[in-house]
Parts: C-alpha cells; sequence; structure tokens
C-alpha cells in the first residue's frame, strides 16, 4: 500500500497564554497543501523493518515506527515493512512528520480491517503529537488549545496557487517560543479568515515572526520578495522556517 502524506500551512498563529504544565494555548487554520507531500509504502512483511530514504531523517525511533507500534499493542497487528521517502523539509512548520505519523495509522487500519473511525484514529494520533489529529480527516481545521481542539472550517483557496519557500534555516520549536509574548489579539483567527484573503495581509498575523525575523533577518526578506512578486498574502508557516505566498 502507498500513501502519500502532505504538508500543512498555518493561516495565522496567536500564542494566547502559557499553561501552568509548560505548554501554550494557541490558535491557528491549518490548511492541507497537497502537492508537497512524502510518500509512504507500507505492507505486510515477516519481521518489522523500517526503512528512509529522500531527505535526511535524524536517528532514532520514527514517528511511523511509534505509530504503528501504538496500534500493534492494542490490537496485536503483525510485523510491517515501512519505507518513508522523505520530501517534505524537515523542522520547516509544515507537519511533515506528524503527517507521515497519521498517514501510518490510516494505512495501517486499511491493511490490516481494524476498521477504527476517524475519531478513534484522532485519539492515538494525539499520542504521537499535537499536530498530528489534523491529518486525520487532512481538511482545513480551525487548532485550538495545545493543538487537540479542532473544528471544521468552510475555507477554498483552490482558486489561489500557494507557493513555499524552503531557505533551508533550522528554527526549534523551543527557540520560537522563548521569543514570544503570549497575548490575546483584537480579531481572532476565526474572525479574520472570513475576510476576503487580499484583506488578510494586515490582520492575519504569525506571532512567533517578530523574534524568529529579528533572529534570521533573510527570513523578512523572502516575506517581502513573496509579496514583490505578487503575493496576495504572505507568512511563516507554524514556527518555520519555510514561508509560503499565496497567489492569484
Amino acid at each position: 500500500m502507498i500513501v502519500y502524506p502532505n504538508a500543512k500551512i498555518n493561516l495565522g498563529l496567536n500564542i494566547l497564554r502559557k499553561r501552568k504544565d509548560g505548554y501554550h494555548d494557541i490558535s491557528s487554520v491549518f490548511y492541507p497543501v497537497k502537492d508537497c507531500i512524502d510518500i509512504l509504502e507500507i505492507s505486510k512483511y515477516d519481521t518489522f523493518k523500517f526503512i528512509k530514504s529522500g531527505i535526511k531523517i535524524p536517528d532514532g525511533e520514527n514517528l511511523c515506527e511509534k505509530a504503528w507500534r501504538l496500534l500493534h499493542e492494542d490490537y496485536g497487528i503483525g510485523n510491517v515493512r515501512i519505507h518513508l521517502h522523505k520530501q517534505i523539509p524537515i523542522g520547516s512548520g509544515l507537519g511533515g512528520g506528524s503527517s507521515d505519523a497519521s498517514f501510518t495509522l490510516k494505512a495501517l487500519n486499511k491493511l490490516f480491517e481494524l476498521n477504527l473511525s476517524n475519531l478513534e484514529l484522532e485519539k492515538y494520533a494525539l499520542f504521537l503529537g499535537s499536530d498530528c489529529p489534523f491529518f486525520i480527516n487532512n481538511r482545513p481545521k480551525l487548532v485550538e488549545g495545545i493543538g487537540e481542539k479542532m473544528t471544521d472550517i468552510d475555507l477554498d483557496l483552490s482558486e489561489f496557487k500557494i507557493k513555499l519557500i524552503n531557505p533551508e534555516i533550522h528554527v526549534s520549536t523551543k527557540e520560537a517560543y522563548s521569543g514570544v509574548t503570549p497575548h490575546e489579539p483584537e480579531l481572532s483567527v476565526e474572525e479574520i479568515i472570513q475576510l476576503p484573503v487580499n484583506e488578510w495581509k494586515e490582520k492575519l498575523r504569525n506571532d512567533f515572526e517578530d523574534s524568529v525575523f529579528e533572529k534570521h533577518s533573510e527570513l523578512e526578506k523572502i516575506k517581502e520578495e513573496l509579496y514583490h512578486q505578487g503575493s496576495i498574502y504572505s507568512s511563516m508557516s507554524g514556527s518555520g522556517s519555510v514561508l509560503f505566498g499565496i497567489f492569484k
């Protein structure tokens, strides 16, 4: 079985408050980008095997392996051979690793005929990471809390072209959060996203940009260049460092 885990972009990202558990409450709209993909092949096998190719993946247990282990422990599914060909940039704010994990869950559910609902798969996905549940339904969502609260949102950007720019600068999530002062915005992401796209530029913000751009000024220049090229709305995705532009 071959599946194609896709990337996502963040349309707005507000850091609202720091929680007692050390995490942060956020508000953002996740939007799937289905022409930026990894390639994931999973088949039944005598022993468990994980193979990786493409962009270099850090050593250690991969989220795809952890996804298999979760279902194996609960349902006794058999061994599999997983081959992940990595194409989505790592540590870029595009959610590639989370997508790989969730697509592994979905593929195993189908391969072993577990008949788990999307809601059940989302619960497993949350064990793997806060962004993972989004990729189960893989539709535009308003995402809140630490990423576990998701609400369907009516948003269709199919008439636009989304251009991704990967500057190949690694921005750690810890580094990004260290420069952010949580606050409640005047207008919520949910309110702004209902406006026409050409009104987003002055209103829809990614709160990570100020501190990340201060440390990596070249990222701000890329954003400016996207606008110079005719982008209607440009932003950094997640905690970076990939930037995107929405074009007519």
